[in-house]
Parts: structure tokens; sequence; C-alpha cells
């Protein structure tokens, strides 16, 4: 028997969990998502979150509060009598007074192996330290942040250069076929979890704009991290004379240099061939795209050929 969920979620990685909820025949009495925000150059215009925009589509009503802490709001999502509501990145934490509203609770997909890197930024995070290996988790939740037992759980390898928006990409994909799975499992009463780990337990910390520019004096490994892990979204950057003219570039794929220049010849930031190598504290990475600012992402060698940047140079 279908059950009637409450859907909470806000940005583009949620929408593919919508859309399948949907697809499965579930009712959708109501999905709450974060309220419009400001957009354009001048943000004077109000753009909706992606999920309103799917939930609109789907002729579904849309509540955006922009707390649940009052007993109004929490009175209007009990008049739901919701069976389950589900959580994608929605973008507040939920007080007791919704956790226990649904008859079956609520459960959360988290795009990380819990008790790692719980919070706001686990896809960026895991990158930007060198994980090798993450996933998608299905969790019952409860108060604390991420502290839910774990119901279902499908891993993830990381390339070596997977950017943090390849990543998110793939595992989109993964938390649509995981929630559906949980809701067939909470229809017949057969959806087990478990306790999380006690030790192992990181936080994904969202990402601040102070921590985006590029250190060239660390080691090749983390700089590479660094770029990937903050690309597409909101990039890394450094600074770079080009015609004459100090710019900001935004670094979006990278990769670590091999051979003899691995070593890293040269001083920090430094150009050391025409490939758009860069020295590093210790090592060099090449530069396979990157972006001017008001341009559009372009590869090294086509930005190399209006850009000017030789050998010996340096970028700040």
């Amino acid at each position: 028997m279908p059950l009637r969920v409450i859907f909470m979620g806000t940005p583009e990685f949620s929408v593919p969990v919508l859309r399948a909820i949907a697809e499965a025949g579930h009712e959708i009495p109501a999905v709450y998502t974060q309220p419009p925000r400001a957009a354009g150059r001048r943000g004077l215009e109000l753009t909706p979150s992606p999920v309103q925009r799917e939930a609109e589509r789907l002729d579904i009503e849309v509540r955006t509060p922009t707390s649940l802490k009052g007993e109004t709001e929490q009175a209007a999502f009990r008049a739901l009598q919701a069976d389950v509501a589900v959580v994608v990145a929605y973008g507040l934490l939920l007080p007791k007074a919704i956790l226990e509203a649904p008859r079956l609770g609520c459960i959360n997909g988290h795009a990380s192996l819990l008790p790692r890197w719980r919070g706001a930024a686990p896809i960026q995070r895991a990158i930007m330290a060198g994980d090798t290996e993450t996933g998608m988790m299905v969790m019952r939740m409860e108060e604390g942040l991420d502290t839910g037992p774990v119901a279902l759980v499908e891993k993830c390898a990381i390339g070596p250069d997977m950017t943090a928006g390849d990543l998110h990409d793939r595992l989109i994909n993964i938390a649509a076929t995981l929630i559906v799975e949980a809701l067939s499992r909470l229809e017949t009463n057969t959806l087990a979890s478990a306790l999380q780990a006690t030790d192992g337990v990181t936080y994904a910390r969202k990402i601040d704009k102070s921590e985006t520019r590029i250190d060239w004096t660390r080691p090749a490994g983390e700089v590479h991290n660094h770029i990937r892990g903050l690309s597409p979204f909101p990039g890394a950057w450094c600074e770079a004379d080009i015609g004459g003219r100090t710019e900001r570039l935004k670094l979006l794929r990278s990769t670590l240099s091999e051979g003899a220049l691995s070593e890293g010849m040269g001083e920090s930031g430094g150009i050391l061939d025409d490939r758009l190598t860069v020295a590093c504290g210790s090592g060099a990475v090449r530069l396979v795209e990157v972006q001017r600012a008001g341009g559009r992402p372009a590869a090294a060698q086509e930005f190399l050929r209006g850009a000017k940047i030789e050998k010996g140079m340096k970028f700040s």
C-alpha cells in the first residue's frame, strides 16, 4: 500500500529523490523547501529552489517556512497526517515535535559513510580530505545532527581526479534508488537499522568563501584535492597577471603532475611549462580546466591561447 510521504529538500541533489518517490506511486501531500532566494546580477529577483520548481511541475503543494520551531508550523505539519517524512538536503534542523509527527517517523538521505562527514557539505569535505571512498546512507532521524541509526547504505569510489560535481551526479541517482527502497521496506515493516559507530566521527562544516583561495605553498596533493573538492561551486581560485591586468582565475579541474615536473621545480605558484603545470610547496599540479572572471569554463590549452600565460610566470 503506498505511503503518505512529506518530502523535505532544497537543492538540485534532492530533485531526483522527489521525482522517484512520486513515480513509485506514493502520495505526497506537501513538499517543504527553503524559501526563494535573491538571485541575478543585482540580487533583485527571487528564485525558487530546484525542489520547489519540481514540486510545482508535479502539482504538489509547496511550503517554505523559515523555521519549524513554532506551534503554528508544527500543527500545520501534523495536520498532513503523513506516514513518513523524507528529508534530503533540506537545510533546517527538525525539532522533536516534527520528527515525531509522522506515523513512521522521518528518514534522511545523507551523502557520506556516517559517522564520517556529518553535516552540511559531506561531498566537498570528503574530496578535500583526500578520501577515496564515500557513499549514500538512509537513516532514521533523531534530534542530533546526522546521528540516527543507519538503515541502508551504498558505497561509491572517489576517483583521483573526480570533482565534487562529478561525485554529486553519481550520488544523486544512488540517493533516489535507496530512498524508494527504504519506503518499500517501510510499507512492509522490514526496514531494519543499526546504530552508528561511536568512533570516526567527523563534521562537514559548510564551505566558507574565505577558504576557497588556493595556497600554492601547500603540497600538490592538498592543492589538487582543494581544487576538485570545490568544483564547480564555489570554486577554488587564484590571481593571475593576464594581459598586464590582475584577474581572479577559478580553477575547475586539475591532475597531479608526473615525471620530472612532479618535484615542483621553482617557486610555489610558478608556471613550469606550456601545459599549465604549477609548482606547489612540494610537487606540482597541472590545471586541466579554468574559468576567467565573467567567462565560461575552458580547457587549459584554450585558455592559454587567449591569456598568454607562459613558463616562468607566477600565480599569486
